[in-house]
């Protein structure tokens, strides 16, 4: 059974952490361990966020910015590709007892994307208002307050539509190797004249590792994050976990899930569900490691 299991953010960060490197591997073992029964149960493709690591990586740049020129936005994806694909590997390896390739992926999204024209997510540091009119002026960003906290800088999130490494990510597995992908979403990249081109955006990790396993025919899709199912009313009185969803009769859930955590989580299960037939989990690895079911996504009986 081909399984792409997609981290989220506390896979690698946990509360008042800074991000080192031994933060972060600690806590990427115990992931793995509470998800062991699934990570050695047949070919399994990994992927991750990045956001905390891009937005480190953005801050490097700006403070060395008078010694080493700054880097597009689609760069720093491909940096922490490699920086989170290589911590992945030296914990996951042990755990599931094969070798791991870590891929740099490159994901496709049309030059033409709604997107575009309305940056909406916030990378990077944040920045008083007259640096960040500064900032908008001398590299062309768009920048707009975030919670009264200061300025940053917003970048477009386009659709993912292909994932241009899947050939080699295919090979791998059928070479019994598991695999290390899409990380971030994957570097954004549109065509022209016959190449790719980085653009600089942010594609999101879950609809992007959905893609994936859509195009690789995976028969399962795992999404751990920080809660152990889905909930309407989340935070509530009236607070309810689901332990099954189906797509079509529980589309209406969608609207009602914070578009920034849990609502694109439950589209990526739904799409995958729906082009594939296979079943998505959402849980946390707390979750898996009590022996708790988590929430079900599967096709209409």
């Amino acid at each position: 059974m081909l399984t792409v299991v997609a981290l989220g953010g506390n896979a690698l960060l946990g509360p008042g952490e800074r991000g080192t490197a031994v933060e972060q591997r600690g806590n990427l073992a115990k992931t793995f361990a509470a998800a062991a029964s699934i990570l050695t149960d047949g070919p399994v493709v990994v992927t991750h966020g990045n956001g905390p690591q891009v937005g480190n990586e953005l801050l490097r740049q700006e403070l060395a910015s008078a010694e080493a020129p700054p880097l597009p936005l689609y760069v720093a994806v491909a940096q922490t590709q490699a920086e989170i694909g290589a911590l992945i590997a030296a914990e996951l390896e042990p755990v599931a007892g094969k070798r791991v390739a870590v891929v740099l992926t490159r994901v496709v999204v049309a030059e033409d994307d709604p997107a575009f024209t309305e940056p909406t997510k916030p990378v990077g540091p944040f920045y008083d208002a007259e640096r960040a009119q500064a900032l908008e002026q001398e590299r062309g960003w768009a920048v707009r307050e975030d919670a009264n906290r200061g300025w940053r800088r917003v970048v477009p999130s386009p659709t993912p539509l292909e994932v241009l490494e899947l050939g080699p990510i295919r090979t791998l597995l059928e070479s019994g190797i598991l695999v290390v992908a899409v990380g971030g979403g994957g570097i954004p990249v549109v065509a022209r004249d016959g190449r790719h081109d980085g653009v600089d955006a942010v594609i999101d990790k879950d609809h992007a590792s959905a893609l994936l396993a859509i195009e690789l025919g995976a028969e399962r899709f795992v999404i751990l994050t920080q809660v152990p199912t889905v909930y309407t009313g989340f935070g509530t009185d009236e607070q309810q976990a689901l332990e099954e969803l189906v797509p079509g009769r529980d589309d209406g859930l969608i609207e009602s899930l914070p578009a920034g955590s849990m609502r694109p989580k439950v589209e990526a299960a739904f799409r995958f569900v729906r082009e594939t037939g296979g079943e998505a989990l959402i849980t946390s690895s707390d979750a898996l490691a009590a022996g708790e079911a988590g929430t079900r996504v599967v096709a209409p009986a």
